[in-house]
């Protein structure tokens, strides 16, 4: 699952600054009123300034790197579902409700990709510890109950970010017409 998001902008959001190196950025992931969704990356500290629409996906925070003159840019603007799982579930990133119940869907979704696997519960109970196939990196997700209002409600978020699959067309098939029966 790939999600085409645009890269971390270079100017605050909020205040129009420019970003310089190791900036605290916070990132949000949210739809617009017009139903298009929307990276906004704005300094820490404008946070509490920031009047986010009334959805947001996700949000995330990051030390701001200046981008390379060689870097590809068709490369940075894929956001897979790793990268994703990797930037919301960083312990260096507060938990937060609004991320949550996406967290624990990809994290469902790249453990059956075999990208992650688990490794048990905390202490607590409270978290299940992923541990990160490539990097070896343990993951902290909350635990939840996968029940039908979870993938409900997580089936529309994913409509919005990756789309909603076409439907099927079945042609109709019409019943063939019956011969009157006559009584004898």
């Amino acid at each position: 699952m790939e999600l085409n998001l645009h890269p971390i902008a270079t100017k605050c959001f909020v205040s129009g600054r420019d970003f310089a190196e190791n900036d605290r950025v916070v990132s949000y992931l949210v739809r617009e009123a017009n139903g298009e969704v929307a990276r906004r990356d704005l300094l820490e500290a404008e946070d509490g300034r920031f009047m986010p629409p009334a959805f947001v996906y996700c949000r995330w925070v990051v030390s701001f790197k200046q981008r390379k003159a060689d870097e590809n840019p068709a490369l940075t603007l894929k956001l897979t579902a790793e990268n994703l799982f990797l930037t919301l579930a960083d312990p260096t990133n507060e938990p937060n409700a609004t991320n949550t119940p996406l967290l624990q869907f990809l994290a469902l979704m790249l453990e059956r990709k075999k990208l992650i696997k688990p490794r048990g519960l905390t202490e607590d109970g409270a978290r299940q510890v992923y541990e990160h196939m490539g990097t070896h990196q343990l993951y902290e997700v909350p635990v939840g109950e996968l029940n039908v209002e979870f993938f409900q409600k997580i089936q529309e978020h994913l409509g919005v970010l990756v789309g909603t699959p076409k439907p099927k067309v079945t042609a109709a098939v019409e019943p063939a017409p019956t011969e009157p029966t006559t009584a004898s």
